[in-house]
């Protein structure tokens, strides 16, 4: 078993969900509510994400400011967003976009509550994926004589560790967001 490979995969789920669980709404203001939505610019001919068209601001709790480099494509960028149906409400003002966040309600709360916890299981299940392939490995290896049975059951625990450390990641990513979700 290939530790730092194992530990290099499972970093990118955390990563992965820690981004996806960023773009889950709080009571406050954040730029990855936008950052990753993709808006098609330039007549339709390209999809970029807001983060690549524009700077992306959080001036107070409850708005957001998108400030668009090319100016040309203010109109695409809301339209963009409108499309995405993520619940944004962008207005224009001169060369930058506004977005004003409504306050949660406690219903919108136990909805983004629920959400999150799907969000958190679907990187559980692919933390315990990458920990099945693994697991298929060292069993061939093993099966063909090309280890022990001690090196096994060793290198099987160590594989054991090393999820439950990127579990216990994905529990505090989602233990914190739950807390900005719950605060009023």
């Amino acid at each position: 078993m290939d530790e730092a490979s194992v530990r290099s995969k499972m970093s990118e789920v955390v990563d992965l969900i820690t981004s996806d669980v960023g773009a889950i709404r709080t009571g406050r203001a954040a730029p990855a509510l936008v950052n990753g939505l993709e808006i098609a610019v330039y007549g339709g001919a390209q999809k970029l994400k807001v983060q690549e068209l524009a700077t992306i601001s959080a001036p107070d709790t409850s708005s957001l400011v998108i400030d668009p480099w090319d100016k040309s494509i203010i109109g695409e960028i809301k339209q963009g967003i409108l499309a995405a149906n993520v619940g944004l409400n962008p207005m224009i003002d001169g060369e930058i976009i506004r977005i004003s966040l409504p306050p949660l309600t406690t219903e919108d709360r136990e909805k983004y509550v629920k959400l999150l916890s799907a969000k958190l299981e679907n990187g559980r299940v692919m933390i315990r994926q990458i920990r099945g392939d693994v697991m298929h490995e060292i069993r061939k290896k093993f099966e063909a004589k090309e280890m022990t049975e001690d090196e096994k059951f060793a290198q099987e625990k160590r594989l054991q560790e090393i999820t439950d450390e990127f579990i216990r990641n994905i529990e505090a990513v989602g233990e914190r967001k739950k807390q900005e979700l719950l605060q009023i």
